[in-house]
């Protein structure tokens, strides 16, 4: 996939497996069109393989908010109901487009084909293991959320193409809760930078390989900054994807869709693969950052190919968004837009602060580690809970009253 140089032959055979296919399909075309070849097999396996996920990630969904609340999901098409997602595919592609009279039609169509392409474009810069990089860049961090925040324009043509006050209003909704969320979530991944002095995601992967005492790797989420900035940036990549406990934007409790009001057939399903897309490369994205991307957790694992440890990372997180779906009830609109501005960017500023003296107090040395360490969890541990409490006050307790039995 990468147009770097294939691996060592030193390098077990299966890591090699995925070049060594390449290589097998363009071994015979001639030498100028190896590069041409080369990119087009890359976006014909990024494409077929994070579109299966996308029919798999669904039915999983389904089949596990299904169990959490008592009840099988699908299990009428095929066996187990493995076949939904396609008959639902199907079932998206015959069904009637229908676009208001009063709408701009170019618009309309626009939008939910922006926002796919948008999505697609970010698995362009994800390291999969080593050397499986569709584009391997010197910024490539700061492409993958440059390129994410096109969203919001599609989002806002989506609401203003349909010619639809309720679409209008729930797409200036939408844009509050993605523009919240999309500050602490780019804030959160700079003390990555700061520690690494790149953009490259390749190297940054590079950089968390080894192991400390022969144990512990050296992966960013296990130092008390990269923890913090691990969980704002998941917390943040929630609301940025629509999903639950932040998916305010097309809540099904409501009469109407969000932005997604005047759309059905295949442009409503392309919003909908859009958005799983999303969930999956900023899971994607957080491997690479924080968890290590391809390196194996423990020394006597590296026989296993590095691109099914990456597999393994993100199939983990992806299992997270789906079991917090099933867990937390959706949160109102001032509470998201409170718990963003008031919570959420202070803590990953002060997270900069927090990561400026674990550099600076990288010479102390190995005598000085603890407390060293105390003072980064001070850092941490007083902003949270003086935050926390901030952020508490104004709500009266809840109290729930239930009719008798």
């Amino acid at each position: 996939m990468s147009m770097l140089p294939i691996l060592q032959t030193q390098d077990p055979y299966l890591e090699r497996l995925p070049l060594l296919l390449r290589e097998a399909f363009t071994h015979y075309l001639p030498e100028p069109w190896h590069t041409l070849s080369n990119q087009l097999i890359s976006i014909v396996v990024i494409l077929s393989v994070f579109g299966l996920l996308f029919a798999i990630l669904t039915l999983a969904e389904r089949k596990i908010l299904g169990h959490v609340q008592n009840r099988p999901g699908p299990n009428r098409t095929g066996f187990f109901g493995m076949l939904q997602p396609f008959a639902d595919g199907i079932k998206m592609l015959t069904k009637e487009d229908i676009v208001p009279v009063a709408a701009d039609h170019v618009l309309h169509l626009l939008a939910p084909v922006s926002l796919l392409a948008a999505s697609i474009l970010t698995f362009a810069v994800i390291p999969y293991g080593k050397n499986l990089v569709a584009l391997d860049i010197n910024t490539a961090a700061l492409y993958f959320f440059a390129v994410g925040s096109a969203t919001e324009l599609s989002v806002f043509m989506a609401g203003w193409s349909s010619n639809n006050k309720y679409s209008l209003l729930a797409a200036m909704r939408a844009l509050a809760q993605l523009i919240s969320y999309e500050l602490p979530l780019i804030i959160s991944w700079i003390p990555v930078v700061m520690v690494a002095s790149t953009l490259s995601l390749t190297r940054i992967v590079s950089l968390q390989s080894g192991y400390s005492f022969g144990v512990l790797p050296h992966w960013y989420v296990f130092t008390p900054w990269g923890f913090v900035a691990f969980a704002l940036f998941m917390v943040s990549a929630l609301a940025e994807s629509n999903r639950s406990p932040f998916d305010l934007p097309e809540a099904e409790s409501e009469l109407i869709a969000g932005h997604l009001t005047e759309y059905s057939g295949f442009k409503y399903a392309l919003f909908f693969m859009a958005e799983y897309f999303g969930m999956t490369a900023l899971s994607g994205m957080a491997v690479s950052l924080f968890l290590g991307g391809w390196n194996a957790p423990s020394p006597y694992l590296t026989f296993i190919p590095s691109y099914l440890w990456f597999a393994v990372k993100l199939l983990s997180l992806l299992a997270g968004f789906m079991w917090i779906r099933a867990t937390f009830p959706r949160l109102r609109i001032d509470q998201l837009t409170r718990f963003a501005w008031k919570f959420l960017v202070p803590l990953s500023l002060i997270n900069l602060v927090t990561t400026a003296f674990w550099i600076l107090s990288q010479n102390w040395g190995h005598l000085y580690f603890i407390p060293r360490l105390i003072i980064t969890l001070i850092l941490i541990v007083v902003p949270y809970i003086l935050l926390s409490k901030k952020l508490g006050r104004g709500y009266a307790v809840r109290t729930y009253s239930y009719a008798p039995q």
